[in-house]
């Protein structure tokens, strides 16, 4: 290819690929993106032998090869990617982790194992309450340290942009601590980071027996500390049977809401409480979990534009026997996400690729929407489907190249890591599935 000649400027250029899926908009009549609902979600927007050039960290061409080829003018220094016999897809999008916390939790496997439920392990002093002990006597520095380690572990599995929720402090220095460390994360890490506060994780030992005195601390005390240093984009409450009730979420929501964090909320995950439904009335962004929502939440969600945001793996974990009934959500008109709700107890795995594989062997989802689900739709569910989640002209330059022929072998190939090269804004960050040294 001529470098010198006329031309787009291109720095980086990604071609030859058997597969580039790029999850294009076909940008209906109202002119207006969006997250993929119903059939869209199997139209992955395939071009066979393409190419993807980009400049300074941003998508400027794309399509076949040699059409590619003609348009771009290559700078000096740029960097060519030969992807022959490999699929290119955007970065994977994990909207739904507690990446931020200290210790682990390995016994609960037993206790699990010895037929213990989630609940009565957390009634026990188990759990999350477990987490929040380590995590409270960890320094920040030890935890950025920790999230630095597992985010590179991420990105060499393939995720480019990645949520953190809070929720392991349950005080307000501890909790301003973690949200700390996640915008530390986001700022010395490739990896983008999403800010969550979600205090409202369980109730501290130093509340119990008084939820609403919890809930009180939560909206009085910790929301506004949040909101003053400007530490998260958006709140969550584990709304569950057991933790905080339908109304009590809705409290905290609508406080963050006022604050200007938007509302996220866990769902439906251990009996139908009507999470789903609450999400819907206050106009949530994503509400996730959801295995219990009933079939009107379902539609209230459609209804209200909320992102049906889906972990296999927890309910794998879990040993539930039971996942999200992710067709149904399609069929109801709700787009779908899926995150790996990556955490010491329920959900250990750092891997979307471990999620697609539960998401197609739990949910039995075709490979075409689960990488829908795992791109674009998810990141819709961060507010961020006008940046990344599609492989689009003026789109971040966030890719993944991924040695196999098909998309279709992706969520096939069960226990190996079959990410080749991560690109991360137009620069090459993983290659041959390691870290390139920065």
């Amino acid at each position: 290819m001529n470098r010198e000649g006329s031309g787009i400027r291109a720095d980086l250029l990604v071609e030859n690929a058997s597969e580039l899926v790029t999850l294009a908009a076909d940008i209906p009549a109202n002119n207006v993106a969006g997250p993929r609902v119903g059939s869209s979600m199997r139209d992955l927007a395939i071009i066979s032998g393409g190419s993807v050039a980009a400049f300074n960290g941003y998508i400027v061409a794309m399509g076949k090869t040699h059409e590619v080829r003609e348009r771009v003018q290559l700078t000096p220094n740029a960097e060519v990617i030969d992807a022959t016999g490999m699929v290119v897809l955007p970065g994977f999008v994990d909207s739904h982790t507690h990446l931020v916390f200290a210790g682990s939790r390995e016994q609960e496997f037993i206790q699990r194992a010895e037929g213990k439920t989630y609940l009565e392990i957390l009634g026990g002093g188990g759990g999350i309450l477990s987490t929040v002990r380590a995590t409270r006597e960890a320094s920040e520095s030890h935890l950025l340290a920790l999230g630095l380690k597992n985010l590179d572990i991420m990105m060499c599995h393939g995720t480019t942009t990645v949520e953190i929720k809070s929720g392991y402090g349950l005080s307000v220095d501890d909790e301003l601590k973690i949200l700390r460390v996640i915008r530390d994360l986001d700022k010395v890490h490739p990896v983008d980071v999403v800010s969550t506060f979600m205090g409202a994780h369980a109730v501290p030992t130093e509340y119990a027996g008084d939820t609403e005195g919890y809930v009180e601390h939560v909206i009085d005390s910790m929301l506004p500390a949040v909101k003053e240093e400007s530490l998260a984009e958006f709140c969550d409450v584990f709304c569950e049977k057991g933790v905080f009730s339908v109304g009590q979420s809705r409290r905290i929501l609508e406080a963050g809401l006022a604050l200007g964090l938007l509302p996220r909320i866990h769902a439906d995950e251990m009996a139908s409480l009507g999470g789903a439904e609450l999400a819907a009335e206050i106009g949530a962004v994503s509400a996730e979990h959801l295995l219990y929502a009933s079939e009107e939440g379902m539609r209230k969600m459609a209804e209200a534009g909320v992102i049906a945001t889906l972990l296999p793996a927890t309910s794998f974990t879990l040993g539930l026997r039971r996942y999200a009934d992710a067709r149904a959500f399609i069929l109801a008109g709700c787009p779908v996400a899926l995150a790996t709700d990556f955490n010491p107890g329920t959900s250990p795995t750092l891997s979307m690729q471990f999620v697609m594989n539960a998401a197609a062997l739990g949910m039995k989802l075709h490979p075409a929407e689960i990488i829908c689900a795992s791109t674009i739709n998810a990141a819709y569910g961060l507010m961020r489907g006008n940046l990344v989640g599609s492989l689009e002209v003026g789109k971040l330059a966030d890719m993944v190249v991924v040695d196999t022929d098909t998309y279709l072998k992706i969520p096939y190939q069960l226990g190996v890591n079959i990410v080749d090269k991560v690109i991360k804004r137009g620069r090459l960050v993983v290659s041959e599935g390691r870290r390139i040294s920065s």
